[in-house]
């Protein structure tokens, strides 16, 4: 498509492939009834619904009845973090402290109703590793829920979930639900839900060029939810289902998110990234954050950067990368309004740096002109600040 701007906001948005308007607006335009319905066209919408479940649950790997179709990963989220008001007896739950503000926000929200929360801390880097959650265990032996995504929205800082997961079976008093945030590693690094023993995960369509208002969520088991309605899937999720949006986030998976996929597009984009970091790098006044990321560090997802620039204010950059045609972003899209940055300062890094950071993310249309226009862009505005 074409662009007025140079698009670096992958992460908040990716650009949208027109290949799934196709099934949002087009060619099945024909499937319109409503699932519930008993007649032709009620029985037609249910089994195209069905048939997205089914290609979505083939993709990750997982059961199709383990699939529940929502409005995106904040609802995904959501659902399953104010499940945990109805368990039976008193538990803790658990959030890293880098989580998306869709988790973080929530599990503020059950805790004035009730629930004690509790952070598992991060390291330098910003990943949560085994020795941060063992002391999160220890200090909340309570512990029933834990929210740790895999890959962070802001840093690209990758968890080792497969690890984590180890560690809450093994150390963990009681049983405890391992929720994970998939939405920023889906389509960009490689997922195995079985593998690493995840008890239920949140995905959304836009985030894979897909339409908005549409993503999913995993559950290992099912679970009891505050929902109620007409019982559409399975209780977990009721109200109509957007079977268009189901059929187009099964389209983006099978596009996006195959092996093949991810293995071919993460290492165009890691070598772009290269040139990108070694460039910033050659900035006295640039430091990447956290400093000790390197061009192929398999510690970050080479899908999102984050970087401060002395002297000058996060939303400084990206007003003046604006006006020059570049679109990046301070953080999450979804706290935009808010000059806070939790996830740069549970890295324990210093106020001035947190405020001056800027979160680059690139998609699969990127290509390495726009890196070489962008790096230019970034000199010439370091030169005039």
């Amino acid at each position: 498509m074409s662009l007025a701007c140079y698009y670096f906001d992958w992460a908040a948005t990716a650009l949208p492939d027109t290949a799934f308007g196709n099934a949002q607006d087009g060619a099945d335009m024909t499937v319109f009834g409503n699932p519930s319905s008993l007649h032709r066209e009620g029985r037609k919408a249910r089994e195209a619904l069905e048939e997205a479940r089914e290609r979505c649950a083939g993709v990750l790997g997982a059961p199709s009845e383990t699939i529940f179709f929502t409005s995106g990963g904040t609802e995904s989220n959501a659902i399953v973090i104010h499940a945990q008001l109805l368990r039976q007896y008193p538990i803790s739950i658990l959030s890293s402290t880098t989580e998306h503000p869709s988790v973080r926000e929530n599990c503020l929200c059950v805790e004035g109703m009730g629930k004690q929360i509790g952070f598992i801390g991060v390291e330098k880097d910003g990943r949560v590793s085994a020795r941060t959650l063992e002391k999160a265990l220890s200090k909340y032996p309570n512990a029933g829920f834990a929210a740790i995504m895999a890959v962070n929205n802001e840093t690209g800082a990758v968890n080792d979930i497969k690890a984590l997961s180890a560690v809450l079976r093994s150390q963990a008093a009681r049983p405890v639900h391992l929720h994970c945030d998939l939405v920023q590693a889906v389509g960009k690094i490689p997922v195995d839900i079985r593998a690493w023993d995840m008890d239920s995960a949140s995905i959304s369509a836009h985030k894979l060029g897909g339409p908005r208002g549409i993503g999913l969520l995993y559950l290992r088991k099912h679970l009891q939810t505050l929902y109620r309605g007409g019982g559409q899937e399975g209780g977990i999720r009721p109200g109509t289902e957007n079977v268009r949006g189901a059929l187009a986030l099964a389209d983006c998976l099978e596009k996006r998110a195959s092996p093949a996929a991810v293995q071919r597009e993460a290492s165009e984009a890691r070598l772009r990234w290269k040139r990108l970091i070694e460039s910033l790098r050659a900035h006295d006044r640039c430091t990447l954050i956290p400093s000790d990321r390197t061009d192929d560090d398999e510690r970050f997802s080479p899908w999102i950067l984050q970087a401060g620039f002395k002297d000058i204010p996060g939303e400084v950059m990206v007003r003046a990368l604006d006006e020059a045609g570049f679109a990046v972003s301070t953080g999450s899209a979804c706290s935009s309004a808010s000059r806070e940055r939790p996830v740069l300062a549970a890295m324990g890094l210093n106020p001035e740096l947190s405020l001056n950071g800027i979160r680059i993310s690139q998609g699969w249309s990127t290509d390495r002109g726009s890196i070489e226009k962008l790096i230019e862009a970034v000199t010439k505005i370091l030169r005039r600040y």
